[in-house]
């Protein structure tokens, strides 16, 4: 069955002595000493803190550095450029790890026997003003691709929504059928909410993916092959 998205047309300053802190870590240390330093607090009277506040304020594990990958993409043979994406393992772990994974290669050979490997793929389906639709490594017509957990997994969750221009969302042919087929959006496509899982954005190279649009039609097929040429994770230090 084909991976396909609902189109368009379908949608409706006080000085304060620090205090001496033993904290869990150096990085909790300083953001505490942060928060003291435009309070308006007495430093002869005790500090109480409640860690389990600054936690919940601070939100740590989500400040954790979510991973970033990037496509190097070919329009018939002209080198468009890159784009470099965010994947939101913070909110969606497993959508995102199957996605940076299958652009690193790094799983080998899938089940249908082709390697689990977004490189040398194409983008299938691009209708301006809605997005480009990729991924399918196995057929490249739409029909075909794998997860490197299966042939499909499951929906993660919907915590994220289709809020505009760079957003990169799993395709699908029904509920709990994600592969590895993706899309990018090129507008806001909240009809789409709720259906597919929104795991990145495009953070860097989105006029890239306007050169992309260009190539495309109202029914997605495209005027030139559009490919990804390279991909992989980019090592931030």
């Amino acid at each position: 069955m084909q991976a396909r998205l609902s189109h368009a047309s379908s949608r409706p300053h006080a000085s304060v002595p620090q205090p001496y802190l033993i904290t869990p870590s150096r990085a909790e240390a300083q953001y505490f000493a942060h928060s003291l330093s435009n309070a308006n607090l007495n430093p002869r009277k005790p500090v109480v803190c409640n860690w389990n506040t600054v936690y919940k304020d601070f939100n740590w594990e989500n400040k954790m550095s979510n991973p970033k990958v990037f496509f190097d993409i070919l329009i018939g043979k002209m080198k468009a450029g890159r784009v470099v994406m965010e994947l939101f393992a913070d909110v969606t772990p497993k959508t995102a790890e199957n996605f940076r994974a299958l652009c690193t290669g790094e799983k080998g050979i899938g089940r249908s026997g082709k390697p689990l490997h977004y490189k040398g793929s194409g983008f299938h389906r691009i209708i301006p003003n809605f997005m480009c639709q990729g991924g399918d490594f196995t057929k490249g017509n739409g029909t075909g691709g794998e997860s490197i957990y299966g042939l499909k997994f499951e929906d993660e969750n919907f915590k994220l929504k289709h809020t505009g221009p760079g957003i990169l969302s799993m395709a699908n042919a029904g509920p709990n059928t994600n592969g590895s087929q993706f899309f990018i959006c090129t507008e806001k496509t909240q009809w789409l909410d709720g259906k597919h899982v929104v795991f990145g954005k495009v953070v860097d190279g989105y006029s890239v993916v306007k050169e992309m649009e260009k190539v495309g039609s109202d029914g997605g097929t495209t005027r030139e092959r559009v490919v990804i040429e390279d991909c992989g994770q980019i090592t931030e230090n």
